[in-house]
This record gives C-alpha cells, structure tokens and sequence, in this order.
C-alpha cells in the first residue's frame, strides 16, 4: 500500500547527542510498518551548501528539510523522510539527510566520520554535496571516504588485513553521485566539451609522484574508484542571481529560479528516480523499511558500544529476526488457507491430506522467500514443525467432525429400529427375520448419507456391534426357527461381523499408507524448494563475486593506462583471490549443496515421522537435483 509509506514532514531518525547517538522509536515505527522494498537516498557534504534543498526537491516539496540560512548547520543528526516512490510501483523513496560535516560548533570530529559512514551502510544511492568545483580542495575535505575502512567492516571475522577487509566494499556500497553547487566553470577539457561525468571521472584521476602529500591526495580518489563501482554527476548553476532570495530560496517561485538551475535540478531528479536501485545486502537480499529499522538499530549500536558497525553481523540480527517473522507469517499462511478450503468433515483422508499439500506447498514458498542466511536450517526445521502439528490438528479435528456427524445420522436413521426393539415389535415367530430387514434398512439409508467422512465405516461398525446382543436375544426367542436355522442364522451374522471389521482394519491400512506417502509428499517438497533457493542464493553469490572482478579489472585497466604500476599490481592479488572464489564456487557447487542438503535431509527424516526406506528415496531424489 503506497499509504503506509507517506510521510507529511521528516522526522529525526538519528539523533547526534554529545555522548553518543540514539536513534528515535518514532522513526522505527514508521518504517516498522513499511513492508515494501526501499531505495535509500542519502546526502552528506558540508554544511551550509544546500544538501536539504536537493532533498526536498527529491520528495517533490517546496519546505521539509530545514534550510539554514544562517553560518550554523540546521540538520542534526539524520532525518528521515518516506514517500511513495514516484516510478517504482511498491516501492518507498527512503529519503535521508545529514548534518553539514565540518561543523565548528561541533566537540568531536570522529562524529563527521560516523554520519559518513551510517549514510554510506544505509542508502543505496550516496549523494556527496560540495560548491563550485571538484578540485583538490574538494577532494581533501572528502577525506571521510580514506577512513571507511577503519568504520566499517564488511565480515565478523577480520582478514589479515584491512586491505582485505575492504575489497568486500564494492558488494554492498551504493552508487555515487557527486553534486556540485554554484558551478561557475565551462565543463570543457584541453578545448574539448565535456560531460558532467566525464569531468568527475577526470577529477578522479591520479597525480603522478610519490611524496607524501600527493599519496595523501589521491587517497580520496582511490578510494571512490575503488568503493563505487557506479559514479555520476551533477552540476548546478546559482539558482539566483538575488543575494536575498538565497536566503530563503524554499519560498522562491519556481518561474523565478535561473532556467538552468530549474532544468539541472529536473535532470537530478529524473535520474535518482529511475536509477536509484533498491536497497540490496549482499547475495541480493532485499531491504524492507522494517528491515532498514533493524538496520539503523544495529549499527547505532554498534558505534555506542565502541565497535566497527559489522556489514556481517547487521545481516545476522536482521536475518534471526525475519526468519523468526517467515516461520510465523508462512504457519499463519497455512492456518488461514487450510480453513478456506477444509470443509468439516472431509470426505475422505485423501482429500484433506490433498488439500494440506497445497497449503503446505505454499506456506513453504512463502518462508523461502522471506527468510535468509537460515544456515543451519533451524527455522525452516521449526516451520516443519509447526506445519506438521497444525496438520495433526486438522486430522484430529476431521476425525471428531466425522465422528459427531456419523453418530448423529445413524442416531436418527436408527429411531425407527430402536423403537421396534424397545416396543418388542420383533419378540414374535418370524421376529428375527423382521429385524434384520429393519436393520439392513437403516445400513443402506446410512450409505446414502453424502460426506460423511473418515469415521463412517468405524461408527457403523460400533453400531452393528453395540446391536450383537438385541440381535441374538431375538434370534434364540424366534419359535418360527429350528435350532439348526438358528445357529447358520448366528454363524452368518459373525460371519459378517467380522467382514465388517475388515474392511474397517483394511480402511486403516490404506490410510496409513495415505499418511506416509503424504510424509515423503511433505519431505520432497521441502528439499525441493530448498535445493531451488541454494541455487538461487549461489547464483546470486557468484553475480556479485562477477561484478566485483569486473569492477577490479576495469579500476585495474585505468590504473595502467595512468601509469600506476605498482598499484595495479597490489590489485592483482585481489584480483587473484576473486577468480579462485568464483572458480571453488563453481567445482565445489555439487559437493556443497549435496552435504547441506543431505544435513537438512536428515533434520526432515527426524521430524517427520517417515519410515526408514524413504532415506534411500530421499537421497535418490537430492541427486537427482544437484547435478
């Protein structure tokens, strides 16, 4: 529903206090309801350069954001502000705004780099706001990015190194784009017109030398190339020539903002629109708004409690949470449907066990696709679980419908009969012969009944037998018969006493065997979907190992036609390791797949009450699958 993401003015999601940040329950709950997919912009640069103006155009506002238009910086913290995303159709525009770095009123400077590094691991496209131009000035005041590897880590277990740590970056950090403000110069280069993105990636380029301020200077540049595999730019004219209306541009009419200035800030927006991704952890695992909560919640923590926000560990927690949320939403799919489409009392096992495949089929899709990272398969064990006594619920519960109804029907059916018996109608010669026609009546009105269920056989059985007795007594007072009429009479009544019972016993042994062909029904759908989502989640590593090589290839191309040697060669080892990655992925992708299901196999089997042989079977299908 878009309404669930509409915002009428931000809200602070961090607040930046002294001692530490804290992030609002108010925010949290407004994307606590958000169940759509986010694209998260976020903006950070210095301050007073007119970051929130940019995001209040975003949101399609005049005023939202507070533009400061004195030397103090109006943003503290980060703000959030959701609206429904103007193209993506269930999406929500995740907009986020940051306090101006480089604040003097500020105590500690490690707080700039934190805000940095938060709108870096939140948003999915990262907007860095400068003025006039991108120079070396610029660049140095970029400096938050050289520090990304001493803020945030991409695994739990740190390599040997920090450069190992941050060749992970690339995987999970958003797209870049650079705005300048009140540009004034041509966007030309030795003579030749430019682009604005072909002037970034100029500026980007490495200063030859080997001294320690050119080192330190191409850090920054290094580090974007390295880290943001996708870049773009945007340049802006002044908006106004009026020194005044600068001050306070969010009440300017837009017929009289500069047309350049208009048709720039259009371009910005049209392309955060249509090119700004959903937000995406590693191995494609989508961000919800609630799921963005969780987020916030863990890094904020994190940075509180004097660690490195942990890339790894924020999927963890996210994923302990969803997957706990999976099992329930898919147990609550099950119920719901099983109760839609179950009609008490089912006329016979077959149907209702049919019934729960389909609803089982379902709810299991339902979790795989929401949960995650569900390595040891504890929750889709607890799933199997829940599903398979929920399941035994609706077998007791069809059982006792039949049950009541049977007895019910054949209570009524038999008025008639327990009448005669009651009134002697039968104690005469000749009685014993009436009371089997009035009996076998009431059988055969029985048959008729519809639906009856999984208890009618069993029901009339105890009837019959609850019946033995009147009709024996009967039998032996019947003067029309001779002893000898009388004992074939009472051999063919235990004769078909115990037809009866056979065909109850025979009724159970199919039944049985119903239940454990729905149990390897249950145990093949379950590895089925299983085995499907490894492949997906594979697929989807391996897509991201591939465009991490082709990142490193191509910064590695740029590096030699620059000249940097060296550093081209410090990025083969990268290089290196990624194409081993890829290629074990590859050559060990049967051995893995077929050990991890074989350990969710045997999780299943010690469910689910199936008999020994369909290991075999089981193992046989898994096979099948994995090649």
């Amino acid at each position: 529903m878009a309404s669930e993401s509409t915002m009428i003015a931000p809200i602070c999601l961090v607040e930046n206090q002294k001692e530490q940040m804290t992030v609002n329950p108010r925010a949290l709950q407004i994307l606590n309801k958000i169940s759509q997919p986010v694209v998260v912009v976020a903006i950070v640069g210095l301050y007073r350069t007119g970051k929130s103006y940019l995001m209040n155009r975003l949101a399609a506002r005049r005023q939202g954001f507070p533009l400061g238009s004195t030397v103090r910086s109006e943003t503290k913290g980060i703000w959030m502000w959701c609206v429904p995303h103007p193209s993506k159709l269930d999406h929500t525009l995740v907009l986020l705004d940051t306090e101006g770095l480089g604040d003097v009123e500020k105590g500690d400077p490690k707080n700039d780099c934190w805000i940095f590094a938060l709108a870096v691991l939140l948003s999915s496209t990262f907007v860095y706001n400068s003025m006039n131009t991108i120079n070396h000035q610029a660049l140095e005041q970029l400096h938050y990015v050289t520090e990304l590897t001493e803020l945030i880590r991409a695994k739990s277990c740190p390599a040997p190194d920090e450069v190992e740590n941050a060749t992970e970056f690339v995987s999970f950090f958003p797209d870049f784009v650079w705005t300048v403000r009140d540009f004034t110069l041509e966007l030309k280069l030795n003579e030749h017109p430019i682009t604005e993105d072909e002037y970034l990636e100029n500026a980007l380029k490495l200063i030859p030398g080997k001294n320690p301020r050119i080192h330190n200077s191409n850090m920054p540049r290094e580090c974007i190339r390295r880290f943001f595999p996708k870049r773009k730019c945007f340049v802006f004219d002044r908006p106004t020539s009026n020194t005044k209306n600068l001050c306070h541009i969010e009440e300017v009419p837009e017929d009289q903002l500069e047309r350049n200035f208009r048709v720039q800030s259009e371009n910005f927006c049209s392309y955060i629109f249509t090119h700004a991704k959903t937000k995406t952890l590693r191995e494609g695992i989508i961000v919800t708004g609630n799921r963005l909560g969780t987020l916030v919640v863990t890094y904020v923590d994190a940075i509180n409690s004097g660690a490195v926000p942990c890339v790894e560990n924020a999927v963890t927690t996210l994923a302990q949470c969803e997957n706990s949320a999976a099992v329930q939403r898919a147990a609550d799919h099950y119920s719901q449907h099983m109760a839609q489409r179950v009609r008490l009392p089912m006329d016979t096992l077959q149907e209702l066990l049919d019934v729960h495949a389909a609803c089982e089929r379902e709810a299991i899709a339902a979790f795989m696709e929401h949960s995650f990272r569900d390595d040891e398969r504890e929750f889709h064990k607890q799933l199997v679980v829940t599903i398979e006594k929920k399941k035994e619920e609706f077998l007791l519960r069809n059982e006792e419908a039949s049950l009541k109804y049977c007895q019910a029907e054949l209570k009524r059916l038999s008025e008639s009969l327990m009448g005669s018996i009651s009134r002697g109608t039968f104690s005469v010669p000749g009685g014993h012969k009436l009371y089997l026609e009035a009996k076998k009546k009431v059988e055969l009105d029985y048959e008729l009944v519809p639906r009856k269920g999984v208890k009618a056989n069993e029901v009339l059985q105890s009837f019959l037998q609850s019946q033995a007795v009147t009709e024996e007594s009967i039998l032996q007072s019947d003067k029309a018969l001779t002893a000898g009429e009388k004992a074939i009479a009472a051999e063919r009544a235990m004769k078909e006493a115990a037809e009866k019972e056979m065909l109850v016993q025979r009724q159970k042994q199919k039944e049985q065997q119903q239940m454990m062909e729905a149990q390897e029904r249950s145990f093949r759908e379950n590895i089925a979907q299983l085995t499907e989502k490894m492949e997906r989640e594979r697929e989807n590593l391996l897509r991201e190992h591939e465009k991490m090589l082709e990142h490193k290839l191509k910064v590695q191309e740029e590096l030699l036609k620059e000249g940097f040697k060296k550093q081209s060669e410090e990025l083969s080892n990268e290089i290196n390791r990624l194409q081993e990655k890829i290629e074990r992925a590859n050559n060990a992708r049967p051995s893995v797949i077929s050990q991890i299901l074989d350990t969710a196999a045997n999780m299943f089997l010690a469910v689910l009450p199936v008999p020994a042989k369909l290991v075999g079977a089981g193992m046989k299908y898994l096979s099948s699958h994995i090649r």
